[in-house]
């Protein structure tokens, strides 16, 4: 059977939301359908298996759900990814930042870590990384293993130079790796105020109080319900005049929340909280 052609149906993923939701305790039901559609038949053509034994297997075996997570939640990211939009922190948020003592970031959904260890190197690079802790946050274990250990792609690393030059950083991007073959491994001095932890969005709470949170290119996969309940906690977790960065193509839509942000960069969609 080719695997690739069988279409599912709206009722068939509602059915894979609720096994997964009631068997493993984790809800996609605000997830966009579209991206949970090519995401669920992706794993079923890695499988080689249908509608039906895709169910037997989530409900049978155990050890296959974290597998299932992980394509599921699968993120592209990169080093200074969208370099406009480091730029516009690096002028408009890090000067009210290197006001406070201490600055925490929450880099939600970072994926393997390049968003984290990109933002750990705008705040080196304004002096700031001494004061600077940057807890990483996903679902998914796989990547977070990869952000823990800080080893990436040489290549990809070379590749990604020319974002941090667009950024307007000073150096080199080279500059922050100690290379070994084909691989390119974050300094430690990069490392040590970083933090990478499970943390569910969709249910967990607020876990501290952050200036910056950056989660970006997140949002563009949930439904607005669940966008909004995010929003919600990441107002919670931001410290009064905190900043919010989201993805350019994401945006606060509703007016509760327009309410208590100001926009700070419309283009690269940065808030600031207004208050409590």
């Amino acid at each position: 059977m080719d695997f690739s052609s069988e279409s599912l149906t709206a009722e068939q993923i509602a059915e894979l939301v609720d096994l997964v939701k009631k068997v493993h305790g984790f809800d996609f039901s605000d997830y966009t359908k579209a991206s949970l559609k090519r995401r669920i038949t992706r794993v079923m053509q890695i499988k080689k298996t249908g509608f039906y034994g895709l169910k037997h297997i989530l409900i049978n075996d155990p050890s296959f759900f974290q597998e299932f997570l992980e394509e599921i939640t699968v993120n592209v990211t990169e080093m200074f990814r969208d370099p406009s939009f480091y730029k516009a922190l690096d002028t408009e948020v890090v000067p009210y930042l290197s006001t406070y003592h201490h600055i925490k970031i929450w880099s939600a959904g970072c994926s393997s870590g390049e968003e984290a260890y990109s933002l750990a190197i705008l705040m080196r690079d304004a002096g700031l990384n001494e004061k600077s802790f940057i807890y990483g946050t996903d679902i998914n274990l796989k990547v977070l293993k990869e952000a823990r250990e800080g080893i990436y792609s040489l290549r990809n690393i070379k590749n990604h130079a020319g974002n941090y030059q667009l950024s307007g950083l000073s150096g080199s991007l080279t500059d922050y790796f100690t290379t070994f073959y084909d691989d390119a491994a974050i300094h430690d001095d990069l490392k040590v105020n970083t933090l990478f932890s499970v943390h569910n969005l969709i249910s967990d709470s607020v876990f501290n109080e952050f200036q910056l949170i950056s989660c970006r290119n997140v949002f563009i996969y949930f439904e607005t319900t669940l966008q909004e309940k995010i929003l919600d906690l990441f107002y919670d977790s931001l410290c009064p005049f905190g900043f919010l960065c989201l993805g350019s193509k994401e945006t606060i839509r509703s007016d509760v929340f327009r309410m208590k942000f100001r926009v700070v960069n419309q283009k690269e969609n940065i808030y600031q909280k207004i208050g409590d």
